[in-house]
């Protein structure tokens, strides 16, 4: 009976796909283009720190100084300011100068959404 059972996912696994009904060739049109992609990949990657994680959570409740966001995050001014640089290179954060004092928010609604639906997608069940 096993030797039956075996036989039988060995058949199904020798069978081929022959494709669905999709339209391939218009999903293979509407693709995003490599440069498209490489910078989705950046951005996920720059989201893929959990400091830069806390960072933008921290921004996404106010606008803070460096000297705040230490405060809020209990990291050095010097890792604050390292993830912050990476963070604007990437238009993720924006800055704002009054006097010596930066103040860092996040640079549009856009980051904030993509934020939000990924820990509305990690608190679903």
């Amino acid at each position: 009976m096993i030797e039956e059972s075996v036989m039988g996912q060995a058949a199904a696994c020798d069978d081929t796909c022959g494709g669905s009904e999709a339209d391939v060739a218009r999903v293979r049109d509407k693709l995003v283009d490599d440069a498209t992609a490489s910078q989705l990949a950046d951005l996920f990657k720059a989201l893929g720190d959990p400091n830069r994680i806390r960072l933008i959570h921290a921004l996404q409740q106010c606008e803070l100084c460096v000297h705040d966001l230490t405060e809020v995050l209990g990291m050095g001014q010097s890792a604050v300011s390292h993830q912050l640089r990476l963070l604007r290179n990437m238009r993720i954060v924006k800055r704002r100068k009054v006097g010596k004092t930066v103040f860092y928010s996040l640079d549009d609604d856009h980051v904030e959404q993509l934020f939000l639906l990924t820990l509305q997608h990690l608190k679903h069940n």
